[in-house]
């Protein structure tokens, strides 16, 4: 076997040694403390998976299956899930009540968001449309102006050429004459 064949082979078995140390070295995971051991609420609540009763004073599963915990297991005015001194249906309550908001607050954002756009729609159409009539009355000023012009030049050739009855224009007075 060549020197570097040999090297690849060695680093092989290095690492396959590795992973298999490394996965015997990992500890198995504690099992998960039954809610039932614990005696008191403030033991209890901080568990998210347990649920405390105030009128049977235990500390049970949360049932997970439900949204709300069953009366059987405890009244919705007793349960207290997360902090002791807030009960479950005060909890539900408060949590529908500011879900509510945010929804009527979003709606409210939504709305002035697309009035505020027509608004600044409409505000930048009739800008548009000024700027255009100023564009197209600057136009036509200028366009009667050439015509001025343009009728002036005529009236001058016109003159000079004795098609108009000018009584400033010298071939008119002979023709009086």
């Amino acid at each position: 076997m060549s020197g570097q064949a040999c090297a690849r082979v060695t680093a092989a078995l290095v690492l396959a040694v590795a992973l298999v140390s490394v996965g015997e070295c990992q500890p198995t995971p504690t099992p998960p403390v039954p809610c039932s051991t614990f005696k008191s609420c403030d033991s209890c609540v901080p568990h998210a998976k347990c649920l405390w009763c105030i009128t049977t004073k235990n500390c049970s599963d949360y049932p997970v299956t439900w949204l709300l915990p069953p009366p059987s297991l405890c009244p919705l005015a007793e349960a207290r899930w997360g902090v002791c001194w807030l009960n479950f249906e005060a909890l539900i309550i408060t949590l529908a009540v500011l879900g509510g908001c945010i929804l009527i607050i979003i709606t409210v954002c939504c709305c002035c968001c697309c009035c505020g756009c027509r608004k600044r729609r409409s505000s930048r159409l009739d800008r548009d449309e000024e700027r255009l009539a100023r564009r197209r009355e600057e136009i036509r000023h200028r366009s009667e102006e050439r015509k001025v012009e343009r009728q002036a030049r005529h009236d001058e050739i016109r003159r000079k050429y004795g098609l108009i009855g000018d009584a400033d224009h010298p071939y008119s007075k002979f023709e009086n004459e």
